[in-house]
């Protein structure tokens, strides 16, 4: 996450995908008997995963208790939830021993004010 200023940029979260509930298999098994027409190669968006500890949520909702315990970035300000300008970047990959590492490099967003009407 990178605070408004764009100055601060700070690691708020980290998880893996070894705490999902359903294995990748049944994802795919429930997408395809249910219209879904996945491809080789497309992109398939789990949701969020948490681990079982509070240093493993997986969203900032999660983090924060609700918004009842403000997170506190390095650079000293806290937060409850995103704030206009906000940048987030999900990072994702896959890796053993004696393989090479897959991944699809960053997805990155800014979160924008809304638009008066």
């Amino acid at each position: 996450m990178r605070a408004q200023d764009g100055a601060i940029e700070a690691t708020i979260c980290q998880t893996s995908y070894r705490h999902a509930y359903w294995t990748l298999a049944q994802m795919v098994a429930h997408h395809s008997i249910n219209g879904c027409n996945l491809q080789p190669g497309d992109l398939l968006g789990t949701g969020t995963l948490s681990g079982p500890t509070l240093n493993q949520a997986g969203a900032l909702l999660e983090l924060t208790t609700g918004g009842k315990n403000p997170l506190k970035l390095p650079n000293g300000e806290e937060r409850t939830f995103l704030q206009d300008g906000d940048a987030v970047v999900l990072r994702g990959w896959c890796e053993k021993p004696g393989h090479a590492r897959i991944g699809f490099g960053e997805c990155r967003g800014q979160v924008l004010p809304a638009r008066s009407l």
